[in-house]
């Protein structure tokens, strides 16, 4: 039946595919996978591996952005500077091995990026849940120790800095 109802993917694959002929596009599932152009059709997917491993790593890297302002704060925030002042060399350490592991699995998610494949896909997704559960004793204790050093390094009574 014609007047059946269909599934947001489903309807998106139908449209593209009349974008396809008319343009010479490539193939929905090809361009899929580079790119995801299925998300026009939330919430379903039809590379659900993908999907994860995306949303697992968005939140990686937030750490890790945040972990290189503190490795290399060349141009970094106040509020960077002032937990600087909060960390000690164990702590350094920490965060180096910390972003060592997690630049790691940027490298992996790199190369199956490029190249999708749902065997690695899936190899991807439970080697960063590995990693992630073994880095976090590290990170919380970082926090842990910047929480606990906050009003001990931060000196609110003295000017120090150069305001211009």
């Amino acid at each position: 039946m014609e007047n059946e109802e269909q599934s947001p993917l489903e309807k998106i694959k139908k449209e593209y595919e009349i974008f396809k002929q008319k343009y010479n596009l490539p193939d929905f599932d090809k361009i899929n996978e580079d790119f995801q152009i299925e998300k026009a059709a939330e919430p379903e997917t039809e590379i659900l591996l993908k999907e994860i491993r995306r949303y697992m790593f968005d939140k990686i890297s937030n750490y890790m952005r945040f972990m290189e302002s503190l490795l290399s704060p060349v141009n970094a925030s106040i509020f960077t500077f002032s937990i600087l002042k909060s960390l000690n060399s164990e702590d350094k350490k920490n965060i180096e091995e910390v972003y060592k592991k997690l630049m790691k699995l940027e490298l992996d998610l790199m190369e199956i990026d490029v190249d999708y494949n749902e065997e690695k896909e899936a190899e991807f997704i439970k080697n960063t849940f590995k990693v992630w559960n073994s880095i976090k004793k590290d990170w919380l204790r970082v926090i842990d120790s910047i929480k606990n050093n906050w009003d001990n390094k931060i000196d609110k009574g003295n000017n120090k800095g150069y305001f211009g």
